[in-house]
């Protein structure tokens, strides 16, 4: 267990008082970025956690070296002629070539493929490793870019969801991975990708689904205003009212409960049957948080790639 930084924990009455007025103009400071972004829903809630320490222990990522990478990019059609980043991230004992079942990971707004491996940020690859020196089930990760469009459809034309099922897993499948039934994985923005495609591709195409933190509003009123193309946007593409999409793909959602999204999480997996696997814990919307989990969320996609 970590222990929680004194400074972090004692926070003084007059700090608690202050917080309220200051959401409004911290989120102004942070508006650049991403997170910030994202996180608009109830910020003061958010900011409390934080202040108070409330968000649990940071997952780490392992100290062990990862297998083989692979990457490069592509013109994308659908993205409307962007050049698309992409890579894939083997197993050690796997190489290049092998026909592994893959798990796709899909990234956060501002991020690209680029932040799903490495020390220095999720590391997913570091803990795909970890798990299969543990007896896992060998399976590659792949990620792509994916603009900042969350991985639907948009107004101007340029559709991140088809890039990924037209074009980067028919990369795939060139590069003799296994892609009959993929696994479909995503943080905050990639996280609502994730049950997003789930839903378009079906249990025939998608062996499982992790949506760590997904990006997930209420009403389109509530929604960043990057997010969706105005209310009948919204409407076609919420998860909310479409989750029969998902009969038949096992889920795990995670979410903390000191994420901004975590009321439009936990009201999403009310509605869900069967309950998914994952849960609600202490934690924000961060690294920290989606670090801690890996293991298990790798795990539950290995569990459900067919033997």
């Amino acid at each position: 267990m970590t222990g929680t930084d004194p400074q972090r924990g004692a926070v003084s009455r007059r700090t608690l008082i202050s917080v309220g007025a200051g959401v409004v103009g911290l989120a102004a400071l942070t508006g650049a970025a991403g997170l910030a972004v994202e996180n608009r829903v109830l910020p003061g809630r958010v900011l409390m956690h934080q202040l108070l320490g409330l968000n649990g222990p940071a997952g780490t990522v392992p100290d062990i070296a990862a297998g083989t990478m692979i990457s490069g990019s592509f013109t994308s059609q659908a993205r409307l002629g962007a050049n698309t980043g992409w890579a894939v991230s083997y197993p050690p004992g796997s190489e290049p070539g092998a026909k592994l079942p893959v798990l796709v990971a899909l990234h956060g707004y501002s991020d690209n493929h680029t932040n799903a491996f490495g020390a220095g940020h999720l590391g997913l690859d570091r803990f795909l490793a970890q798990a299969v020196k543990d007896g896992s089930r060998p399976f590659a990760i792949a990620s792509v870019d994916g603009g900042n469009t969350y991985w639907h459809k948009r107004a101007s034309g340029e559709d991140a969801g088809a890039m990924v099922i037209d074009e980067f897993v028919p990369l795939l499948t060139d590069r003799g991975l296994d892609t009959w039934r993929i696994a479909l994985y995503g943080w905050s923005m990639g996280g609502y990708g994730a049950l997003h495609l789930a839903g378009t591709l079906g249990p025939d195409r998608v062996s499982s689904v992790v949506a760590v933190s997904p990006a997930l509003w209420h009403t389109s009123a509530e929604a960043a205003h990057i997010a969706f193309d105005g209310a009948s946007d919204f409407d076609a593409n919420t998860p909310f009212g479409h989750e029969a999409a998902l009969a038949g793909i096992p889920l795990r959602i995670d979410c903390g409960t000191g994420d901004g999204f975590y009321p439009a999480v936990r009201d999403y997996v009310s509605g869900l049957k069967p309950r998914p696997s994952g849960g609600f814990t202490p934690g924000g919307h961060d690294a920290d948080y989606w670090r801690r989990f890996a293991p298990a969320e790798l795990a539950f996609a290995a569990a459900h790639f067919a033997s």
